[in-house]
């Protein structure tokens, strides 16, 4: 009976969630394909573990931990530095809005070291305090607060190089 509860209680977590965690799995690895896989890692180890994460206060932030732990863990690994990157993004089927801003950013956004990317994905997009995302990646206050500040710069650097480029092209057209 305990299991079967369990067993719906998961159930309906990922029905309602799995949307959202597909959503920052791309945000993290700026690839649909890759934010699929991180989705049904994270998913397959909150089923492994339902029964301490059916208990916590805040199951969101469990699922959250667990997806960035996943994607951190997956960019140390060392059988993805001998993964060939897919060179045509394939995200048929997802409307889009055809806006060049966006593409900059998210294009610059997959360019960051994964643990820039992690803080500024789980401060920004997903709205946690320092604390939070402190708690969220097992570090230090201080190194959120770093490694936020270096990964903005970066990104700042990336559309300042970006739209200098632009006008350039533009300039000799």
């Amino acid at each position: 009976m305990a299991e079967r509860r369990r067993d719906i209680e998961f159930t309906e977590f990922v029905s309602t969630k799995s949307p959202w965690l597909r959503k920052v799995a791309y945000l993290l690895s700026g690839d649909w394909h890759r934010a699929d896989d991180l989705t049904q890692s994270t998913i397959t180890k909150l089923y492994t573990h339902w029964h301490r994460a059916g208990g916590v206060e805040n199951v969101d932030g469990y699922a959250r931990t667990t997806l960035v732990n996943t994607f951190l863990a997956e960019q140390r690994s060392p059988w993805r530095r001998v993964l060939l990157r897919r060179v045509e993004d394939d995200r048929a089927g997802l409307p889009e809005p055809d806006l060049d801003a966006i593409l900059d950013l998210r294009q610059a956004l997959t360019e960051l070291p994964a643990r820039q990317r992690a803080t500024v994905v789980l401060r920004y997009y997903c709205d946690l305090t320092v604390g939070q995302t402190a708690e969220a990646l097992n570090c230090s206050e201080g190194t959120v607060k770093s490694q936020t500040a270096r990964g903005l710069d970066a990104l700042r650097r990336a559309l300042q190089s970006h739209r200098q480029n632009v006008l350039a092209g533009g300039l000799e057209a």
